[in-house]
């Protein structure tokens, strides 16, 4: 994906499938916000009376297909990341994936720590609109409970922060305790939230000149 036309053109495509703006969103690895602003600027998601789209909000993509394609590189980044959390001892016995990028990731960090695996769908999967406040996320009963136990969370990048917080209270909500989370690419420089650290290999810092 090179430009913004590949994105509006990405956007179009998945909303013509069916996914909602926050599926859209983690999928380009964008914003809800800027996820809204393709989909309306690539005409699939018409809004009454607009003549054209807002201003296009600053957000950075981050594309990284060239490691997801291919299993091996996967390991190897997971190889790291697990290498990043393994500081907080060997008590903890479940990784937590956040889906859907974050989950494949959280599988091969998992294997390496030899923890069980968790999975969380977040709320912005239902967001189309307003406030995500209104929805919920939920942990698949395919996979490990949280039980009371310690754990890893595991995304592949943080553009807010909000997805990231919401699955350390909903894993606090089942009596869990997320001791670290981790990211590929954290787009804000977050070192903590909630009182959890975050770690990321890589951080995207936008450095622009204002008006």
């Amino acid at each position: 994906m090179k430009d913004v036309d590949d994105l509006i053109e990405s956007a179009a495509d998945l909303a013509d499938r069916g996914l909602s703006k926050g599926e859209i969103a983690d999928e380009l690895n964008v914003s809800r916000e800027t996820a809204s602003w393709l989909v309306e600027r690539s005409g699939g998601a018409p809004t009454a009376n607009r003549e054209e789209p807002a201003s296009s909000p600053g957000d950075i993509h981050v594309d990284w297909s060239a490691v997801g394609r291919d299993s091996k590189r996967m390991s190897a980044i997971a190889t790291a990341m697990a290498d990043m959390l393994a500081k907080h001892g060997e008590g903890v016995d479940l990784t937590i994936g956040i889906e859907k990028a974050g989950t494949p990731i959280a599988t091969l960090i998992a294997r390496e720590l030899e923890t069980d695996l968790g999975s969380y769908t977040p709320a912005k999967h239902q967001w189309e609109e307003g406030d995500i406040a209104d929805l919920g996320g939920t942990f698949s009963r395919n996979f490990a409970g949280i039980r009371d136990r310690e754990c890893y969370i595991v995304d592949d990048t943080i553009t807010s922060g909000t997805t990231m917080r919401e699955t350390i209270e909903a894993v606090r909500a089942e009596d869990g305790d997320p001791l670290a989370c981790i990211v590929l690419a954290d787009k804000q420089g977050i070192d903590e939230l909630e009182g959890v650290p975050v770690y990321s290999l890589l951080q995207v810092i936008s450095v622009r000149k204002d008006d």
